[in-house]
């Protein structure tokens, strides 16, 4: 898979990417993770990338015709159009979530468009695929939206992860789990000030094991999100 993101601020990037499973992800070809920045494709001897509102307001807005020259320099030839999908960072955007993840996994080119400032003018929304938002909140820009969805695309590839890594954690899409959150975990020390492990964990029995991490997880979700649980009655 490929990931294009356009930013105004690529060296953001230099963290996040270049350690751990998104690291190892890419050496290993599962994906490639380009950063583009929007500002080679700005106006005049300044680069321009955004201008006044018409109308008025505060704040500048990311020119249309810079994003759309930034979106169209995206788009592999070597892929059909429906294989691509290009995606605008936005607070008003359908919420991310994994159902959203799985979905954007499946395509061979991913765009995501960093947001800044004012916003960007609207008739960007006629070279866009959809708008998406990580929550009901506002940040500066659109460049950790974006590396969060692509942390939570990338450990969805084949390869990334061993074989059913993601079947029982939260939000997982399996049908026994797809409701629920997920079950405690403990390791060493067995007792650690006066905290034991769960005595049922050592027993060896597998199927009371399996049980009581579908017990715990639905007393997890009832608990912390009613909203899951009842969506899972």
């Amino acid at each position: 898979m490929k990931i294009t993101i356009l930013t105004l601020f690529p060296e953001m990037f230099s963290g996040p990417f270049d350690h751990s499973i998104i690291k190892h992800a890419r050496e290993k070809k599962h994906v490639s993770i380009a950063l583009r920045n929007i500002r080679d494709f700005g106006k005049g001897t300044h680069k321009m990338v955004d201008d006044t509102a018409y109308g008025g307001g505060i704040g500048m807005v990311l020119r249309v015709d810079v994003i759309h020259e930034a979106i169209e320099a995206s788009l592999d030839k070597n892929i059909p159009r429906n294989r691509q999908r290009v995606v605008l960072l936005s607070a008003r955007g359908n919420q991310f979530d994994q159902k959203s993840s799985q979905r954007l996994s499946q395509y061979e080119n991913l765009i995501l468009i960093c947001g800044h400032y004012e916003g960007v003018d609207e008739r960007v929304l006629a070279y866009i695929d959809e708008e998406m938002s990580i929550g009901d909140f506002v940040l500066t820009g659109g460049e950790l939206p974006a590396m969060l969805i692509t942390d939570s695309i990338v450990r969805l590839l084949p390869g990334v992860l061993k074989k059913g890594a993601t079947d029982q954690e939260s939000f997982s899409l399996t049908e026994e789990a797809s409701s629920l959150l997920e079950y405690p975990h403990y390791t060493r020390p067995k007792d650690y000030q006066n905290e034991t492990v769960p005595e049922v964990l050592l027993s060896g029995n597998h199927k009371k094991i399996a049980e009581w991490r579908q017990d715990q997880a639905k007393s997890i979700t009832k608990k912390r999100r009613p909203d899951l649980f009842k969506m899972g009655k």
